[in-house]
């Protein structure tokens, strides 16, 4: 009995050492996670307030900014508004484009991979979606430069030629033909399709496996085939991330640069014809065009447009949260 005593004397001091072990560790945690996001949020105001700071010049002084900036004709009647506004238009035309191709693609490969394809075939393919989407976007421009956009030509020509009484396949008003070139808008949102779906397939890939063995199940066990199943118990768990995932791919196609820059034959207009060349143009590829020989006032109007271009993509973010937020009381996982 003394001994159980003196045993249970002994061990007492360490229960509250024990006891705040946990809680040291959940403070520390929540401090770095507390940290993080507010990092995040410096970050964020740090660009914004750069933007603002270096734009306000070019936002103030359009006098002085026409002067000074060779690509600014004030004499056609040319101002660095109307230009960004023929850039916004070409960059979320070109973006739809790239968005409308690759959206039910990027869907359909993952979900074969993650419901339909055999185990060894779903890895296989899942490595390949992931190794495509690590690919830097100047080889998907030197290859669509180089190798699609002479193949896509053919197929322009017969677009035009079949339904050329539609705006977006109009031919060249000078030409009477689909551009000769194929470096239009429409082969530029056809590459940039190829880039974002991977981006989208993977995210969509891994929240199609997390619906619920138990949702799956319950559907074939009441007699549903497995589109049926698909479409009644995974498409709601997931609806959720698959406007998340396509978001993503939408983000990444109004930034992109290098790839847009080498493929289209850029213009500034406000023309819906995606198989003419010279009649569009995007932000981003606009402003690594003008940049190298920029001056100080040139630099001010390329920021203006990035800018532009930061409040686009804060637009969309903000428009995704949205639609996730509407959409959050029909998903499968409440």
């Amino acid at each position: 009995m003394t001994q159980t005593l003196a045993d249970e004397a002994a061990t007492a001091p360490s229960a509250p050492l024990e006891a705040s072990r946990p809680s040291r560790a959940n403070k520390t945690f929540a401090g770095l996670s507390t940290g993080s996001a507010v990092i995040i949020l410096i970050v964020l105001a740090a660009v914004a307030t750069f933007l603002i700071l270096e734009a306000w010049p070019a936002i103030t002084d359009a006098a002085t900014l026409d002067k000074n900036v060779s690509w600014i004709r004030p004499e056609k009647g040319e101002s660095l508004i109307e230009i960004i506004g023929y850039l916004v238009f070409g960059t979320l035309l070109i973006s739809a484009i790239a968005l409308v191709i690759a959206t039910p693609l990027a869907i359909g490969i993952a979900l074969f991979i993650s419901h339909y394809a055999p185990r060894r075939l779903a890895s296989g393919l899942g490595y390949l979606i992931d190794l495509l989407a690590a690919i830097p976007s100047v080889v998907y421009g030197l290859w669509g430069a180089t190798v699609l956009v002479p193949f896509l030509r053919p197929f322009f020509t017969w677009l035009t030629e079949t339904f050329g009484w539609f705006p977006l396949f109009a031919p060249d008003p000078a030409t009477g033909a689909a551009s000769p070139t194929g470096r239009v808008a429409l082969a530029a949102g056809i590459v940039l399709a190829i880039m974002i779906i991977p981006i989208i397939t993977a995210v969509t890939r891994e929240v199609f496996l997390q619906t619920p063995k138990l949702h799956e199940e319950a559907a074939l066990a009441m007699g549903a085939t497995r589109w049926e199943m698909v479409r009644m118990a995974v498409f709601p768990f997931a609806r959720s991330g698959m406007i998340g995932a396509t978001m993503l791919g939408l983000g990444r196609a109004l930034g992109e640069t290098m790839a847009v820059y080498m493929i289209l034959s850029g213009g500034l207009t406000f023309s819906f014809g995606i198989l003419q060349s010279g009649k569009h143009e995007t932000i981003a590829a606009y402003i690594a065009s003008q940049f190298p020989e920029a001056n100080n006032w040139g630099v001010s109007a390329l920021i203006t447009m990035g800018l532009a271009l930061f409040v686009i993509t804060l637009l969309v973010n903000m428009l995704a949260r949205w639609i996730v937020s509407r959409r959050a009381e029909f998903d499968g996982a409440n």
